[in-house]
């Protein structure tokens, strides 16, 4: 989404990329000119042939067959390629979303698959754990892009029914959403000796042999690393990474004490449609390990970014105390939303693909 800028740039990337082993390209419709400068390297020299690349694009759920129709072979346009490996619904984020694709656009898609244009057909998701195992129950998908990583681990459940439905499962971005690992602080470098944040993310999700791959973007080839330099790793987790593990949990136990928000989610539903649960963790990670930069870049999304990252900011939380008498942790949750606020506000940013 953010970086190929331009199709020399674009083509060195990717030929670094490949070079390298990497043999997963994934683009999207929404993602300015990506699919087009990937289509344009595709057509250059490469260390390898197309039959050994599995190319993902992503496609808006639309309620229209023909519209969906229309925009693979538009993709397939760009891309100049005949057939696409693996279509993923982009943002399946509400219930509505899910309904246009199970009772609107998804003939079009096994249309596609029957021609051979498109081979295997997906989702990415924002959207809440719910929803997330409902789309899974459909069975109508074979690979799922999530949000899942060591420091946010809601979606655990989906990635045991993906699994157990034998679904790729796809992690989006582990480096940046992941924590912005790639600028880590000082507090965090330290906990996660010898490794860096950025490489022990990495490590927990490949130590799960149930995740099919990772996801990372380059602005250019020396970008690729230090991503690349783990790519390889995925053998059960060691004693020393074990080691990190315990020393995390040990700083969010003790820095955070009777302020620690379990994320349970029984404070949901919030009146002032507070996302209560991923404010307290923005909260608990500024707290625990210094990522404030991190959750100011989180924050900022709420009210900023309709149904990819739903929620009102803290602020708005007008005392009603709805969700105290339903947590177990008994936690003064206003009083926690006051200081998040505090924390992590700042000014209003403009969303990165407008």
């Amino acid at each position: 989404m953010r970086c190929l800028s331009d199709p020399e740039t674009a083509y060195r990337t990717i030929h670094q990329a490949v070079s390298s082993g990497i043999n997963h390209l994934e683009t999207a419709r929404g993602y300015g000119q990506s699919e087009a400068y990937l289509g344009l390297a595709l057509q250059r020299e490469l260390p390898v042939d197309r039959s050994q690349l599995y190319i993902t694009t992503k496609l808006s759920p639309t309620p229209d067959r023909s519209i969906m129709a229309e925009w693979i072979d538009e993709s397939l346009s760009r891309l100049q390629v005949d057939y696409i490996d693996c279509l993923g619904i982009h943002g399946i984020n509400t219930q509505e979303h899910l309904d246009w694709v199970t009772d609107g656009c998804y003939p079009a898609i096994a249309d596609a698959i029957e021609s051979g244009k498109v081979r295997h057909v997906g989702f990415s998701t924002h959207g809440s754990l719910e929803l997330i195992l409902a789309a899974i129950e459909t069975k109508l998908f074979e690979f799922i892009n999530l949000h899942y990583y060591y420091f946010y681990r809601r979606l655990a459940p989906a990635i045991e029914l993906a699994c157990k439905y034998d679904m790729g499962i796809f992690i989006i971005s582990p480096g940046d959403k992941g924590g912005k690992l790639y600028t880590p602080p000082p507090n965090l470098v330290e906990l996660c000796q010898p490794l860096t944040p950025l490489a022990f993310n990495y490590r927990w999700l490949l130590a799960d042999d149930r995740i099919s791959t990772l996801s990372l973007g380059a602005a250019d080839p020396d970008e690729l690393y230090p991503s690349l330099d783990v790519a390889n790793a995925n053998y059960p987790l060691t004693n020393v990474e074990i080691g990190i593990i315990d020393r995390l949990e040990r700083q969010l136990q003790t820095s955070l004490n009777t302020d620690l928000c379990s994320q349970c989610y029984a404070c949901l539903p919030c009146p002032a449609q507070i996302n209560i649960p991923e404010v307290l963790r923005l909260r608990n990670l500024a707290v625990a390990y210094d990522m404030t930069d991190y959750g100011k870049y989180r924050y900022q999304m709420f009210e900023n970014a309709g149904h990819w990252f739903p929620g009102m900011k803290a602020d708005r939380c007008n005392d009603c105390g709805d969700c105290l008498p339903r947590c177990p942790q008994e936690l003064n949750i206003p009083q926690l939303l006051t200081d998040a606020h505090d924390k992590l506000h700042t000014r209003q940013g403009r969303r990165l693909w407008d």
